[in-house]
């Protein structure tokens, strides 16, 4: 199949050479002509612009638009209503508003365009990993474009199989889940990002107090040395914590024991904060979510061991450079 990729930046310049790599033709294009010619040199047609990338595709097109949530999202799929015909599929893969797409999904279908939401988790290791899917709109696009999601998707890897799920949708176990209608997709990506927050606040705590566990503010006898990066990967081996934050959080300590590279200024990208209005708006207690969330705002004024592993995690999965 052929798709067109709007925005090349960490993740969306390796959803175009995962899909190449899987024999896709992909149309690319971004306000940076020379990430277009750095994927035009691994294989990609590249496009000069929105209108361009349209002419390059043949019908049914299907267009997805990875850009930041906000404005630049809104502009170009706005474009896009303007370009693409019945028929066609416009995409937002990055991490949009779910109450946003309700919106999209019902101006581009009154022009016979389907839409579709996707919360895609995988971050800058999506290229060799595979990426999660949580697809949100109509049954019969997510279908047409199944061999795109199929081949972005992990598959199911050595993940030993669930119980009773014979009867169940097997796309699932191969990494990709047709959530429901548009908001659907990015609904479930937000509640996936807000449990994120909430684990990764749990590892971050648990290792600040690993770390002072000598404090002098302890009688001699109770003091403990510990060695972090050691802890982390014993961790790693069986223990009921393993998950892919501790693997990267070993990785971390097992370079800088000090985490010194990392300042310990932590970002949020937005999931988090509407996960928790969410919560207000259902009166669903979600209280570690939300005070996951507060101890990100925390960090940018005062910070702590904690927040410097939760800037190593959030490096990563993630690439993101937290400031100095």
């Amino acid at each position: 199949m052929e798709l067109g990729l709007v925005g090349l930046g960490r993740m969306g310049a390796n959803i175009a050479r995962r899909l190449m790599r899987a024999g896709h033709r992909v149309v690319a294009f971004d306000r940076d002509p020379k990430a277009v010619q750095a994927l035009a040199a691994e294989g990609a047609a590249p496009a000069a612009d929105l209108a361009d990338l349209v002419r390059r595709l043949a019908a049914p097109r299907a267009v997805w638009v990875m850009l930041p949530a906000g404005e630049a999202t809104e502009q170009a799929i706005a474009a896009l209503g303007g370009l693409l015909a019945p028929g066609d599929v416009a995409i937002d893969g990055g991490n949009g508003f779910w109450k946003d797409d309700i919106r999209r999904a019902r101006a581009l279908r009154a022009k016979g365009v389907d839409y579709l939401d996707i919360g895609t988790s995988g971050g800058v290791w999506g290229l060799a990993r595979g990426y999660c899917l949580m697809i949100g709109g109509p049954e019969a696009a997510v279908r047409r474009l199944d061999p795109i999601f199929a081949a972005l998707a992990p598959g199911p890897g050595d993940i030993p199989r669930t119980p009773h799920r014979e009867e169940r949708d097997p796309r699932v176990e191969r990494g990709y889940l047709h959530a429901g209608p548009n908001g659907a997709g990015h609904f479930v990506k937000m509640i996936h990002n807000g449990i994120e927050y909430g684990m990764m606040q749990a590892i971050a705590e648990g290792f600040d107090l690993l770390r002072h566990a000598g404090s002098p503010e302890l009688p001699e006898e109770e003091r403990l040395t510990l060695d972090l990066a050691d802890i982390a990967e014993v961790w790693r081996r069986g223990s009921v914590v393993t998950s892919w934050l501790l693997d990267l959080t070993a990785a971390a300590l097992a370079e800088d024991p000090e985490l010194q590279g990392f300042s310990g200024h932590v970002g949020d990208s937005g999931e988090g904060r509407w996960t928790v209005q969410q919560a207000v708006e259902t009166a669903v207690p979600a209280p570690v979510l939300t005070a996951a969330l507060y101890a990100r705002f925390r960090s940018r004024r005062e910070r702590s061991f904690a927040d410097q592993v939760l800037s190593a995690m959030r490096k990563g999965f993630g690439g993101h450079q937290e400031p100095r």
